[in-house]
C-alpha cells in the first residue's frame, strides 16, 4: 500500500506529545539524582559517598533495556501493583541518566578552584554557603555542555518505551506505520529521525541560551570578552 510523507508525519506526531513528556519528565529526574549523587560522591561520610557510588556504578553497567523490563514487568511482582507504562518509563530514563549525571555534577564541583573555596572560608562562610554562592554558580556553568549531551542521549533513549508498547514517535511508527506501509520504510524511518534531529536541536538551543545566562553572570559573557580585548588580554 502506497502513501504520501503527509499521512506518515501526521501519524508519527500523534506520538510527539508522549515523546516530549518522557523527555522532559527524564530530564527533571535526571537533574534531581545527578545532583543528589554527584554531592554525595563528594561526602565526607564515607557511607553516603559509598552508597552514591553504588547507584552510579550499578545504573551505569547495567543494560537500560534491562533496566526498563525490570521496573515494568519485574517491580509489580514485589510492590502488588502495575506501574502506569510512561511512569516506569521516565523512572528508568531518570535513574540510568541521573548516574551518568552524577559523575558530571562531581567533576564540575571538584573545577572550581581552590582558591575561591578558601577565599569563602576566609570570609567565614558556612559550608551550605559556600556551596551555594561560590560553589555551585561556577560548577553548574561546567555542568551545561555535558548535561546538553546527556540530555540528547536521554531524548534518544526514549525509543526504548516501544519495548512496552508506550505509543511515542517510535513506538507508534513500528504499531501503525510499518506493519501497513513496509514497502516505504525508508521513508517512514527518514521522517522519525528528523523529527529526532529537531528535537535535539532544540534541547541544545535551549542549554546553549543557559550557558550564555551563566557565563555572563559569572562575567565570562560577550561585554566580559571585549573588555579583556581591549586591554589587550587574549
Amino acid at each position: 500500500m502506497e502513501a504520501g510523507l503527509g499521512l506518515f508525519l501526521q501519524v508519527i506526531l500523534q506520538g510527539l506529545p508522549v515523546t516530549v513528556g518522557a523527555t522532559a519528565g527524564g530530564i527533571g529526574l535526571t537533574i534531581v539524582l545527578s545532583f543528589a549523587a554527584g554531592l554525595a560522591l563528594l561526602s565526607g561520610s564515607r557511607a553516603v559517598r559509598v552508597v552514591a557510588r553504588v547507584y552510579v556504578e550499578g545504573l551505569r553497567g547495567t543494560s537500560e533495556v534491562v533496566q526498563l523490563f525490570w521496573v515494568f514487568f519485574a517491580l509489580p511482582l514485589l510492590v502488588g501493583f502495575q506501574i502506569v507504562p510512561i511512569w516506569a518509563g521516565i523512572l528508568v530514563l531518570g535513574l540510568n541518566h541521573g548516574a551518568y549525571g552524577a559523575e558530571i555534577v562531581r567533576g564540575a564541583v571538584q573545577s572550581v578552584p581552590r582558591a575561591q573555596i578558601e577565599g569563602a572560608v576566609a570570609l567565614s562562610l558556612s559550608p551550605a554557603q559556600r556551596m551555594r554562592r561560590v560553589v555551585l554558580p561556577q560548577a553548574v556553568v561546567e555542568m551545561l555542555p555535558p548535561f546538553n549531551t546527556l540530555f540528547i542521549q536521554l531524548l534518544k533513549s526514549t525509543a526504548l518505551l516501544s519495548f512496552v508498547s508506550i505509543l511515542d514517535i517510535t513506538g507508534i511508527t513500528q504499531q501503525r506505520l510499518i506493519p501497513n506501509f513496509g514497502s516505504q520504510d525508508f521513508v517512514i524511518w527518514i521522517v522519525v529521525l528528523v523529527i529526532y534531529l529537531l528535537l535535539s536541536l532544540v534541547i541544545t538551543a535551549v542549554m546553549r541560551l543557559l550557558e550564555r545566562i551563566g557565563a555572563a553572570r559569572l562575567g565570562r559573557g560577550p561585554v566580559a570578552r571585549r573588555a579583556l580585548s581591549t586591554a589587550g588580554v587574549g
